[in-house]
């Protein structure tokens, strides 16, 4: 079964946009999957197609992420038909600032999305899927228990370190250490105990100041390139990472992405970029599985299946999993008239 199935319809009357939902949530980190009311998108791989939305159907990512129907840490998921050979189906992602290459707590939603709504068909009690996503070909494997979705897991793209142990000057912070690695997509890394921060909700708008006063700093004073796709050659946010508050658990880490969003879920790019960045430290080895904690204290495993060379980077092939949950459906409405169509947002 193809992608095509999802429901296309787009208008109700001659003046509304009806735009269908699926909401779920890793680990606490929402996700918001349209499944009706999509334009036709045209391109012929995903990067094409998100670049295609972005320049002609921003407005919908506005009215679904943004409020009155969202919030500014809300996260959604478009997903098309498959793009390349051998995938079973297509997806990006977007959020209050706009788009980005790689999602590893969608990935696991979307998983248990697609298998249990029969969206695509597979056989066996721990079914494979392959997915196009902007970043490359991402591999989720589906742990299946009572004919439901139990956990799911991926394998992501290569994931490396390209700046090590480097010094910036941040704007009311003053100098900080950080390193740059990537898991899909691009994060500034700084330990925590050393900028006095909580790892928890105490610290929540000071985490959002200094993870965006970071990111801007280091945007400003390094470059960040992949070394293939110049698309993806971008500093996607700041991960501060910590001691684990359950001592079962080997670290703690909380996301500041996008426009100040606060990952609430241990980050399945970030966990799989920290595997690439522990790795060239000398911090984890090859199957060396290790469980990293939120902000929340919900967890995800990463563990490191493989070592390769990545252009001018020894890079690491990570495996995360992590569980998903509905939490609901939505038909939503978007009136011509509104003035608030698009959507506003608050911080």
């Amino acid at each position: 079964m193809t992608i095509q199935t999802i429901d296309s319809s787009t208008t109700r009357g001659d003046d509304r946009r009806v735009i269908k939902t699926i909401d779920m949530h890793t680990c606490g980190e929402p996700l918001r999957i349209i499944t009706g009311g999509l334009p036709e998108l045209k391109g012929d791989t995903i990067l094409e197609r998100k670049n295609y939305f972005a320049r002609y159907h921003d407005n919908i990512r506005t009215a679904l992420m943004f409020e009155p129907r969202g919030h500014a840490d809300m996260y959604g998921a478009v997903l098309t038909e498959p793009l390349t050979g051998g995938a079973d189906f297509g997806a990006f992602f977007m959020h209050n600032e706009g788009y980005s290459t790689m999602c590893g707590h969608a990935i696991i939603a979307i998983t248990r999305f697609v298998l249990e709504t029969g969206l695509i068909k597979k056989e066996g009690r721990t079914p494979v899927l392959e997915i196009d996503v902007p970043a490359g070909r991402i591999r989720s494997k589906a742990y299946i228990r009572n004919d439901r979705v139990d956990k799911v897991s991926f394998t992501n793209v290569p994931s490396f370190l390209i700046i090590r142990d480097e010094t910036v000057e941040v704007k009311d912070i003053g100098r900080i250490s950080f390193d740059v690695a990537y898991g899909g997509a691009f994060y500034a890394f700084c330990d925590a105990n050393e900028l006095g921060l909580n790892l928890d909700r105490s610290d929540y708008n000071k985490l959002i100041d200094y993870g965006k006063k970071i990111k801007s700093a280091v945007m400003e004073n390094f470059r960040i390139d992949h070394p293939f796709e110049p698309e993806l050659g971008f500093l996607y946010g700041t991960i501060f990472t910590g001691k684990a508050y359950d001592l079962d658990n080997w670290s703690r880490n909380v996301c500041i992405f996008a426009s100040g969003e606060v990952d609430r879920s241990p980050t399945g790019t970030g966990v799989s970029a920290r595997a690439g960045l522990h790795y060239s430290k000398g911090e984890l080895s090859v199957n060396h599985k290790v469980t990293i904690e939120g902000i929340l204290g919900t967890t995800m495993d990463v563990e490191i299946k493989d070592v390769l060379d990545y252009g001018p980077y020894k890079a690491v092939i990570p495996e995360v999993s992590g569980k998903a949950y509905y939490t609901g459906s939505n038909e939503f409405w978007v009136d011509a008239d509104d003035p608030l169509k698009e959507g506003f947002i608050f911080r």
